[in-house]
């Protein structure tokens, strides 16, 4: 599940994965067409890139309640146009979207609007994605499944790449911000089956990864699997 790491510092952009899990080889479909209706398995640890379009709606469920989802939506005409949260942060005026709320790319335009959440609303927008450089800063000296090869490895497994790693949507990940502007690492405080649903204003590449982080508490220690559906 691990391959020997790479530094970025030798490529021409972020898009290169610094180590290899199953993603690479376990796509929903050859080009990431989902079946619609059919609920799929984001594996513990692991990613999964769908294919979503316009008016289309993607469930994305946390079956045990204590999972961080890692969740990116780019653009499926032009990767470099992405759900990008320092434009939303702006647009709707809070660090935390809400159900109404509209999700913005780096054009400032609408890619999606978060229509559902029936966990308690505590998701994260401030928090980079997981890498290989994060794990060494936390002692592991071995490669480490992370969410920014997730992405990587997921879109791959599909045929596409993106040439960056932007800040995603940490679905049920709990980062309270206190009154001194420090940070706290906390569990998630959703329950088991909690779900949002997110409609597509364009047609979509949405990428989950199953957060693999069991060095701080934020999955509980035990990272597990979540699950998504696209419905029309």
């Amino acid at each position: 599940m691990n391959a020997s790491a790479t530094t970025l510092a030798s490529t021409e952009d972020n898009g290169q994965e610094t180590g290899v899990n199953a993603t690479l080889n376990e796509p929903i479909s050859p080009d990431g067409t989902p079946e619609i209706g059919m609920t799929y398995t984001v594996p513990a640890r692991c990613g999964r890139a769908v294919r979503v379009k316009a008016g289309q709606t993607i469930r994305i469920a946390n079956p045990h309640g204590t999972q961080v989802c890692d969740t990116w939506i780019f653009n499926a005409q032009h990767l470099n146009e992405f759900l990008s949260f320092e434009h939303t942060r702006a647009f709707i005026d809070k660090i935390i979207p809400q159900p109404g709320d509209p999700l913005v790319t780096n054009q400032r335009r609408p890619i999606a609007e978060l229509v559902t959440d029936t966990s308690p609303g505590v998701h994260d927008t401030l928090i980079a994605a997981c890498d290989l450089y994060r794990y060494r800063n936390l002692g592991v000296e071995h490669y480490h499944d992370n969410c920014a090869d997730n992405l990587r490895l997921a879109l791959k497994a599909i045929g596409l790449r993106t040439k960056e790693v932007p800040q995603p949507f940490n679905l049920w990940m709990n980062i309270p911000v206190k009154p001194d502007y420090s940070i706290d690492w906390l569990p998630p405080v959703s329950k088991s089956g909690d779900y949002v649903d997110i409609r597509a204003a364009m047609d979509c590449v949405v990428v989950m990864s199953a957060c693999p982080q069991d060095i701080i508490p934020i999955n509980a220690l035990n990272p597990l699997e979540v699950e998504f559906t696209v419905l029309a």
